[in-house]
């Protein structure tokens, strides 16, 4: 096969698209590819990307892969987190390592495996759903995702199955010897009344250069239970693309709390169908740019089952030059009545070079519904500074004091507490750094 033309991809890179040995999943990553080649990347003209430019990384060069991701070492310490020993998958510059990673011992009814052992042991399920999701591959990321996937996660519940244990999958981008891409797919289904903590984290050293891609299909049977966190601390220099796609059958809920600190250009999308009567999807989030980051999270839920419920609650901090970016979608489907749908953007700018631009949007197709949402940008209140400086306390840490505070009410609700402070220990030292620079 002749490769085509990739942007950003080096055209001195010798690794090949992954082969599966399965004809129609191969086939499809030639597909890909090719399109995505041909197409391109989008630009500001692209609603999706009207606030979020690419020329700058078109221009770069990667290294498809990272040949000595499997022995890079990894300090045992990155891998901690606060009452979450139980399962998990860990994977450096898109490559899982089974040797950092713990997944014999699980549960009765409980599958997790990489995408590459589970293709080869049991391809068919996953057939399906990845399939489902090339035919609605929307841009130039799920394509360039769709050709160079090579592995991810594959985690199944058994119906009425309750997961004891957190289950963790870490991503963690580390230094190799030149600026590389790779990319990752997981699928993951919660049977009907089944219930799952997953904690997902996506790390990094500083010194990490890396374009990565993270698609994931979850889907949630009926009366299941998913509690998410997601930690995104990736290193510096990193471009960061990540996806998530959720279906939810009836009584399904899902309650999902973010956390978005690290990476040059990081792009987060989330899109949750709420197919089944009942279903619930409650998010909570916190994106954070500081020096020269540039943070987009994009958040589409559509109403398409009878009394339905969303709640989502996000604050943008931007500081030095940092911009973000929050586009917040609610479309209620005809037929969905009794749809309840509630959201909310708060946003501080800490420096007159920052910027944030929010856009809450609402479209609803049916009349027995209650939605509302709402949205608003401003600086830091000069009457609590001036509360807490008058009390003694130097004005840097009345800042950090007002900023940690405005985010840490997005995790008021989290459980358990050690978690919630591992958070606010996490956003308060890049709060700090990001007065350094």
């Amino acid at each position: 096969m002749n490769r085509p033309s990739v942007p950003f991809v080096d055209s001195q890179s010798a690794a090949p698209l992954p082969r599966s040995g399965l004809a129609w999943l191969d086939a499809a990553r030639r597909e890909h590819l090719e399109a995505f080649a041909a197409r391109g990347l989008p630009d500001t003209r692209d609603e999706n990307w009207r606030y979020t430019a690419l020329h700058a990384l078109a221009q770069r060069r990667y290294a498809v892969g990272d040949d000595e991701a499997a022995e890079r070492p990894v300090a045992a310490a990155s891998l901690a987190w606060p009452q979450a020993e139980g399962p998990r998958l860990v994977f450096v510059n898109g490559v899982y390592r089974a040797d950092l990673s713990q997944h014999d011992d699980l549960p009765e009814g409980v599958s997790l495996r990489p995408l590459t052992r589970a293709l080869h042991e049991d391809p068919e399920p996953l057939r399906f759903v990845l399939e489902r999701r090339y035919r609605e591959a929307g841009d130039a990321f799920d394509r360039l995702n769709a050709a160079f996937a090579a592995d991810g996660a594959v985690l199944r519940v058994d119906a009425g199955v309750r997961v004891p244990a957190p289950v963790q999958l870490i991503f963690i981008g580390a230094p190799a010897a030149t600026a590389c891409t790779w990319h990752l797919r997981h699928v993951i289904e919660l049977g009907e009344g089944s219930a799952l903590t997953l904690i997902e984290r996506h790390l990094g050293e500083d010194a990490g250069d890396y374009l990565a891609t993270s698609v994931g299909d979850l889907r949630l049977g009926t009366g299941a239970r998913l509690d998410h966190l997601q930690v995104q601390t990736a290193p510096g220099k990193a471009t960061l693309i990540r996806r998530e796609r959720l279906d939810l059958a009836a009584d399904a809920q899902v309650r999902c709390h973010v956390l978005e600190l690290g990476g040059a250009l990081v792009r987060h999308d989330v899109q949750a169908i709420l197919h089944g009567e009942r279903a619930r999807f409650d998010n909570r989030g916190v994106f954070a740019p500081h020096g020269r980051q540039h943070v987009d999270s994009e958040l589409a839920i559509r109403h398409a089952g009878r009394e339905t419920v969303s709640s989502s609650d996000w604050r943008g901090v931007a500081g030095a030059r940092g911009r973000g970016v929050f586009r917040g979608s609610i479309i209620v489907d005809p037929g969905a009545d009794g749809a309840n749908a509630a959201l909310t953007s708060k946003n501080l700018l800490l420096s007159a070079q920052a910027e944030i631009d929010t856009r809450p949007e609402l479209e609803i197709y049916t009349d027995a519904v209650q939605a509302a949402h709402g949205a608003t940008v401003g600086q830091l209140d000069e009457r609590a500074l001036f509360y807490l400086r008058a009390r003694g306390i130097p004005l840097s840490q009345a800042r950090s004091m007002l900023t940690e505070a405005f985010c840490a009410a997005m995790f008021a609700d989290l459980e358990p507490a050690d978690w919630r402070e591992r958070l606010a220990a996490l956003l308060a030292a890049h709060l700090r750094r990001g007065d350094e620079t």
